[in-house]
């Protein structure tokens, strides 16, 4: 049968961007027969066999595939080794976590006002949610950050814009003096960590250590058990991260990819070419800061409790060894990393890991498994830089291209498919 795509390449042009890549709709089928399964498996919608706090820890998941996807864009294609972008992720649970609290603290405030002899002006409304939300830090006033708590679509937005406008400000602070390399990566590092030191104080305007908390409660829905609303959570992350990865597949394809990877191998030669170097740098920073903002906002109602220890450095550092083996420079490595090492860290933290006694020291797996993940992280920067990606690459059965005889070359009479073969 003759190949339409290599008779007729601006058929193939016209065909939609999935069907053009075969691996994006692999990906989709999966990530879609992985979403009905466990819908049938769930407790809310089907025969009960995964426990709702599983199905949570599945929908978390997903969301850390989400943000290793935006990582790898960054780091795996363009070369730039952020460690602030969980930073972004925290900001993003943060924004939505705010109208959460104030929502359903609003919810409460007037259901205990409503007993008193005349009804509640909105400013002791106003009052009562503070003092409900910020009592544990001393305050009873809400801080200036929280102005647009009340509305869900402004904290949406906020979703998006804050960590958009943080990254597009410090990216062009960095990238137009062109920090590289390590020092990129330590000034990042450094952001991250001042971003958690200030959450950290009770006057930051975001409860200090307390952090965020009973996000899980979506008001207005408590008469919605916890196994429904999980499940729609893991739909909303299943829905987010295919879409994650076709932008991402389309972000590397093409001319724009091409000149991402040249910017990773060889930054000088793309300059000298005539590329704004600083311009594409820019643009791949501040889109994965959002796309790790969204991350978070699905990731932290399902966590149900945010705090400044989500954004310290270690969660960045943490982040890049799930690219890194995974396979970074491959999008199915990230997520397939990110997977991979957030599932086993639930299983050797969560208690399930069986101890083993050795005698004179019992190894135990909670106190283990940071070491264990080190280690692995060494070992495949070392014996497996592309990581479990890499795997997949050495199953896969490379063909020779099936041309049928169409030129290889760009004269009439090149490189031929018979010529090919030997």
């Amino acid at each position: 049968m003759t190949d339409t795509t290599s008779l007729f390449p601006k058929y193939a042009k016209s065909r939609p961007f999935v069907a053009r890549h075969p691996s994006v709709l692999i990906f989709l089928v999966c990530l879609a027969l992985f979403t009905l399964g466990v819908t049938i498996l769930s407790e809310g919608f089907g025969i009960g066999v995964i426990s709702t706090s599983f199905i949570k820890t599945l929908g978390k998941t997903l969301c850390l595939c989400l943000v290793a996807l935006a990582m790898d864009l960054v780091w795996g294609y363009t070369g730039i080794l952020s460690l602030g972008h969980m930073a972004f992720f925290g900001i993003g649970g943060y924004a939505i976590g705010m109208w959460l609290m104030y929502a359903r603290t609003e919810i409460i405030v007037v259901q205990s006002l409503a007993a008193a002899p005349l009804p509640p002006t909105p400013q002791e409304i106003s009052d009562g949610i503070a003092t409900q939300i910020f009592g544990v830090v001393g305050a009873s006033e809400f801080p200036p950050i929280w102005a647009f708590a009340h509305s869900l679509p402004l904290q949406l937005a906020a979703v998006v814009l804050v960590p958009g406008l943080l990254a597009l400000v410090f990216g062009w602070l960095a990238f137009r003096s062109r920090v590289t390399g390590v020092y990129l990566s330590i000034l990042t590092q450094a952001m991250t960590l001042a971003l958690s030191l200030y959450l950290f104080q009770n006057d930051s305007g975001l409860r200090g250590n307390n952090g965020l908390s009973g996000l899980q409660n979506l008001p207005g829905l408590d008469a919605v058990p916890q196994d429904t609303v999980s499940m729609w959570f893991l739909w909303a992350s299943a829905a987010a991260l295919g879409l994650g990865y076709v932008f991402a597949a389309w972000t590397v394809s093409g001319k724009f990819g091409s000149v991402l990877r040249a910017i990773r191998d060889n930054e000088a030669r793309v300059r000298f070419l005539g590329y704004s170097v600083e311009a594409y740098k820019l643009f791949i920073f501040t889109v994965t800061a959002i796309i790790a903002a969204i991350a978070g906002a699905l990731y932290y109602p399902q966590a149900g409790i945010i705090n400044p220890a989500e954004i310290a450095p270690i969660a960045s550092i943490y982040l890049a060894v799930w690219v890194a083996i995974g396979g970074r420079g491959r999008l199915y490595g990230a997520v397939i990393g990110a997977a991979f090492v957030s599932l086993l860290s639930t299983w050797f933290t969560g208690g399930q890991a069986p101890d083993i006694n050795l005698g004179v020291y019992t190894v135990q797996w909670v106190d283990w498994w940071t070491i264990l993940l080190g280690l692995s992280f060494v070992a495949v920067t070392l014996f497996a830089p592309k990581g479990i990606g890499g795997i997949l690459d050495l199953l896969e059965q490379r063909r020779s291209p099936d041309r049928h005889g169409a030129d290889l070359g760009p004269d009439a009479g090149a490189l031929r498919e018979k010529e090919a073969d030997t």
